[in-house]
């Protein structure tokens, strides 16, 4: 083993889990992880949990409860993932206290089925904050259209949001705008702005499956050549975006309220082409005060083998826009790319979500007692 891991930290990227478990909270692996791989913070998703509760590991008893009680299922659901993220949140919570809040966030979803509708994403996350009841939650808005206003009414009541499905560089900006806004919210509204955090989590491997789809399916040698670039150079571009909104002066007037700059958080880090390095998205994604979510597998290879040289993304900035122009004179559609991306990620939470609704149901028909 390498000490990667400590010096991605020592490099200023925190390190979350994004997986979370009943099992993995009961058998003190969430401890172990924060204790021994520098794991400081956990974020979950509709698919994490479609698979962590229909494993059925750990979740019999409770199911059993809310069976004989006769609850709905979107109520069960609620009560099965809310303890789980309560119980994470409890095991992170020197984790938050030793960084100031920054960090030992746990990290859950609005029902994606309300993606598309502001005023149910604002009351669904205010209902969410209320039934997790840890100061150390973060509540997930996608950043779709309708979820940019809904993050500033959330953020303007004092609720810390992760950002989520961000794939494009124009709505990581308005995502930051958004940000800003609901913390001006706050501060007419005389809240503390030191209490407010936020993640903005762009999406990364996901942009390089389709990019180079569309590239093999050009077939040319310069083609070829653009494969495995698109989503280091669309992420780099975003932290460049981050350091300009977060230099500006309208940042500097929060600023000097209590305000915590948004991190951009790289998500999907998992790498789906083998052809790649299994660590591509963390070693060539190092930059200060950024969070990157990896799955266990990745975790385990960036603590056995990740190359971590120092910052890889400021400097590259020219790079990273010549890669994303080469794309664009190749004839691939980097705005269709980033919209069809944001809608599948949707549309795939949506997806899971329903398979967990309907498998939780089963369960739940399967428990209850007899009349």
């Amino acid at each position: 083993m390498t000490d990667a891991l400590k010096r991605l930290s020592d490099e200023g990227v925190a390190i979350w889990l994004d997986d979370l478990s009943r099992k993995r909270i009961t058998s003190g692996n969430l401890a172990e992880l924060i204790d021994q791989s520098h794991v400081v913070g956990v974020t979950t998703n509709p698919s994490i949990f479609q698979k962590a509760i229909s494993s059925g590991d750990g979740y019999e008893q409770q199911l059993a409860d809310l069976a004989v009680r006769g609850v709905t299922v979107e109520e069960a659901i609620r009560m099965i993932t809310t303890a789980d993220v309560r119980d994470a949140a409890d095991i992170l919570r020197p984790v938050f206290d030793a960084t100031d809040g920054q960090d030992g966030r746990v990290s859950i979803e609005v029902d994606p089925r309300l993606a598309h509708n502001t005023h149910a994403t604002v009351a669904e996350a205010k209902q969410l904050a209320w039934l997790v009841d840890r100061p150390n939650t973060l509540i997930k808005i996608p950043a779709t259209r309708a979820g940019l206003p809904a993050i500033a009414e959330v953020i303007g009541k004092g609720i810390s949001v992760n950002v989520t499905l961000i794939f494009s560089l124009e709505r990581y900006r308005a995502v930051m705008d958004a940000y800003l806004t609901g913390l001006e919210k706050a501060k007419a509204a005389g809240l503390d702005l030191s209490l407010i955090h936020s993640v903005a989590s762009f999406f990364v491997s996901r942009v390089d499956t389709e990019i180079d789809k569309r590239l093999d399916a050009l077939g040319t040698a310069e083609a070829k050549e653009l494969r495995g670039k698109a989503a280091l150079a669309n992420a780099r571009l975003a932290y460049q975006a981050y350091e300009e909104v977060f230099s500006s002066d309208r940042w500097a007037a929060l600023e000097k309220s209590g305000a915590n700059k948004q991190r951009a958080l790289w998500a999907s880090t998992g790498v789906k082409d083998p052809a790649y390095k299994d660590t591509l998205y963390v070693d060539d994604l190092v930059a200060p005060n950024t969070v990157n979510t990896m799955p266990e597998a990745t975790l385990e290879a960036t603590a056995d083998h990740g190359q971590i040289t120092g910052d890889t993304v400021r400097g590259t900035y020219e790079q990273a826009k010549a890669e994303l122009d080469a794309l664009a004179k190749a004839g691939i559609s980097y705005d269709d790319v980033v919209q069809l991306l944001e809608d599948e990620g949707v549309e795939k939470f949506e997806a899971s979500w329903n398979d967990l609704l309907k498998s939780t149901e089963a369960e739940l028909k399967r428990l209850a007692p007899e009349a």
